[in-house]
């Protein structure tokens, strides 16, 4: 396994914070009465996070700040791509669904990229509140966290909307899909 060097240039550092920021503007209504100086110091002090955040970024996943919470003082960040991240597509659900496939194995999984990311992929819940901040997935789908009863079962979920509706699906979990990918979350 390569060890990957996670930590960005004073310049990497200054163009995804003003990536963000442009972001943080342009879509005010997923993150009313926020303050992004807050955010950017929360950021600029968290430089492994930041990391996460660039990958999200470089993966297509368009990541925003979509929540607060008040109890830990911690900004919530999830990709706000209006399609799952293309470069998050086409994987398997986890490592074990990965291993177990015999052949035509894809690149990685969804569960092993999002923690070599330093992120994790929606549950249903997420996946559902993301959905009410604006239209996601409408031609693509997405993993999200699968139910240990329904895991141990072999299969898996992913999330899509259709018909202005979000609907959750079940798959095997060594299926992959150039129009699935996963959605990532994390908390600066």
């Amino acid at each position: 396994m390569k060890t990957i060097k996670k930590e960005l240039t004073t310049a990497q550092n200054q163009e995804i914070i003003q990536t963000l920021k442009k972001r943080f503007e342009a879509n005010s209504n997923r993150h009313k009465g926020m303050d992004w100086q807050a955010i950017q110091a929360k950021l600029e002090a968290q430089k492994d996070k930041l990391w996460s955040i660039n990958e999200m970024e470089l993966t297509g996943g368009e990541p925003d700040v979509i929540g607060f919470n008040e109890q830990t003082n911690e900004y919530i960040f999830c990709d706000c791509s209006a399609e799952s991240p293309k470069g998050r597509r086409s994987l398997c659900y986890d490592d074990e669904a990965l291993q177990a496939r015999k052949e035509f194995k894809p690149a990685n999984s969804a569960i092993e990229m999002a923690k070599e990311m330093g992120i994790k992929v929606l549950n249903e819940t997420e996946y559902r509140a993301l959905q009410e901040l604006g239209n996601f997935d409408l031609k693509t789908s997405s993993w999200i966290e699968t139910p240990a009863t329904i895991r141990k079962l072999k299969g898996a979920v992913f999330c899509d909307r259709r018909y202005d509706t979000v609907f959750v699906y079940h798959n095997g979990a060594e299926s992959y899909y150039a129009a699935r990918g996963f959605r990532g979350l994390l908390i600066v």
